[in-house]
C-alpha cells in the first residue's frame, strides 16, 4: 500500500541483523529490537515529544525574530537535508527526529512572528485550526468514517506529489522571472488553490494513522521506529499549519 512518502514500508526494513519475512513481504529483523517492538502508545508519545520540541524552537524564534529572520533559509535548508537523511536511514530517526523537529520550530517561529505583526491574532488562529483539522481527521479514522482504501491512499499520494511538482515547478519559474502570484496573492484562483492544499495535507493524516496503526498492531517492528513515524506525522502537521497560516493570511490580505 503507498502512503505518506514520509512513511513507506521501505523504511521498516532495518538493515542490520539477521532477518526474516513478515506479512506483504516486511522485512524483520530477529533479537533484542523485536523484543520491544514499536507500539502505538510508544509512536504517540515520541510524537507529542517532537512537537514539544518543535513549539519550543518556535518559542524561541518568537521572542527574537530580528535575530532569527537572516537565518529561516539556512535553517529551511538545514531541516530538509535532516529529513532526507532520516528518510534514508530511520535507524538513526531517533537522533534527528528531535534536531528535525528544533529546525523546523525556529523556522516556523520566526515565520510566524513575520505573519503575525502584519496580521495580528493570525498565528493563533493558525494553530488551532491546525490542532482541529488534527483531532476532526483523527476521529474520522477512529470512527471510520472515511476508510483508508487503497483507492484512497492512491488518490492522496497522487495529489501529494503532484502539490510537490507544483510548488517546485513554480519555484523554478519564479527564478526566471515568470508572475507566479497566484502562490502569494489574495486572488481567489490562489486562495482556492491554499483550499486544495489543505485538504489533501488533511487527508494526509489518514494514511499517517492508518500506517502506523498496520505497523504497531500487525507487525514487529524495531522500536526506534516510534521516532520515524513521529518524524513522519510531525512533517504533515507543519505542512499543514504552513499552509492553513497562508490561506488565513492570503483571506485576511482581501
Amino acid at each position: 500500500m503507498a502512503q505518506n512518502p514520509m512513511l513507506n514500508e521501505k523504511a521498516f526494513r532495518p538493515s542490520d541483523g539477521p532477518e526474516t519475512t513478515g506479512p506483504e513481504g516486511l522485512h524483520l529483523v530477529r533479537g533484542q529490537e523485536t523484543a520491544r517492538p514499536m507500539t502505538l502508545q510508544g509512536t504517540i508519545n515520541k510524537t507529542f515529544l517532537l512537537l514539544f520540541i518543535c513549539v519550543v524552537g518556535g518559542m524561541m524564534s518568537w521572542t527574537n525574530p530580528q535575530a532569527w529572520a537572516p537565518y529561516i533559509g539556512i535553517l529551511a535548508i538545514a531541516g530538509f537535508v535532516v529529513a532526507l537523511i532520516t528518510c534514508f536511514k530511520p535507524t538513526v530517526s531517533m537522533f534527528t527526529a528531535p534536531i528535525y523537529a528544533l529546525l523546523e520550530g525556529l523556522c516556523l517561529g520566526a515565520i510566524s512572528a513575520a505573519y503575525n505583526a502584519e496580521f495580528h491574532g493570525i498565528v493563533f488562529q493558525a494553530v488551532a485550526l491546525t490542532v482541529l483539522v488534527f483531532f476532526i481527521m483523527l476521529g474520522i479514522y477512529r470512527f471510520q468514517i472515511i476508510r483508508v482504501t487503497e483507492k484512497l491512499v492512491k488518490v492522496v499520494t497522487s495529489a501529494t506529489l503532484a502539490i510537490a511538482v507544483f510548488y517546485l515547478v513554480s519555484i523554478v519559474l519564479g527564478l526566471f522571472g515568470v508572475n507566479t502570484s497566484y502562490l502569494t496573492s489574495s486572488s481567489p484562483l490562489s486562495i482556492g488553490i491554499s483550499v486544495v492544499i489543505c485538504g489533501v495535507a488533511a487527508f494526509n493524516f489518514l494514511l499517517d494513522f492508518e500506517f502506523i496503526n498496520r505497523m504497531s498492531s500487525q507487525y514487529s517492528v524495531p522500536r526506534y521506529m516510534e521516532w520515524y513515524a513521529g518524524f513522519g506525522l510531525l512533517v504533515t502537521i507543519v505542512w499543514l499549519y504552513i499552509e492553513i497560516l497562508r490561506l488565513l493570511g492570503k483571506t485576511r490580505s482581501r
